[in-house]
């Protein structure tokens, strides 16, 4: 089994720093280093964890530490580095003396992705953002549409009868079909019934030259 967290330690004090705390640790490290941050709170006499000396060193004490702001150079330098390496935080940090990865993080959060935003860009990606408007109009520039929209329907087989047994199932119609070839199955056409005609994106013809319109042919395919 794995040591248990320092922090689960009873008699450790979990609340805010007070300042004897602070000055404490500032004076141990000064005088021994950092060394091993599981170690340094019993031998600097402090009654927290060795990760919380951690983080209070490094995000409040050190003395290296930028105060204000962060500059212009800073921002793009933050948003180079986050389109190289994304969410990781303290390698970013390591790239910017004095700042450390929690600020940082919380810059980018607070600040940095509104203004990437602002500026057209994903704060992920670092691209252009991609809007509703922007998509339809990729659509409407994609060219014609295709209408060709058709399916199989497969007729009554031809009988001895013939015509009788066509008008029986299709009383509409009133000229039969020619039989359909050994690989092509009579079709619906569509685009008929939605409107479009020959001289628009329907290229079939009628099936017959009469004064009523009953189907279109498509080749050796039938469309009602």
């Amino acid at each position: 089994m794995g040591r248990s967290p320092c922090c689960d330690q009873p008699h450790t004090n979990k609340g805010a720093w007070t300042r004897e705390e602070d000055d404490r640790l500032v004076a141990y490290i000064q005088a021994h280093g950092e060394g091993c941050w599981r170690s340094l709170p019993k031998a600097a006499g402090l009654l927290r964890c060795g990760k919380s000396c951690r983080l209070r060193w490094m995000n409040y004490l050190r003395p290296d530490l930028k105060r204000g702001n962060f500059t212009e150079e800073e921002d793009e330098l933050i948003v180079k580095l986050h389109a190289l390496l994304g969410n990781k935080w303290s390698v970013i940090a390591a790239r910017l003396p004095g700042r450390t990865d929690n600020e940082i993080k919380n810059y980018w959060n607070t600040h940095i992705k509104r203004k990437l935003v602002g500026q057209g860009l994903d704060p992920q990606t670092h691209r252009p953002l991609v809007t509703r408007k922007d998509e339809i109009s990729s659509t409407d520039e994609g060219g014609d549409l295709d209408l060709d929209l058709t399916i199989s329907l497969r007729l009554p087989a031809a009988s001895a009868n013939g015509g009788a047994n066509w008008r029986a199932t299709w009383p509409e119609v009133a000229t039969p079909p020619p039989p359909p070839g050994p690989l092509c199955a009579p079709t619906i056409c569509f685009c008929y019934h939605l409107g479009f005609r020959s001289d628009q994106a329907c290229s079939c013809r009628p099936a017959s030259s009469s004064g009523h319109f009953h189907g279109y042919y498509t080749g050796s395919l039938y469309k009602i």
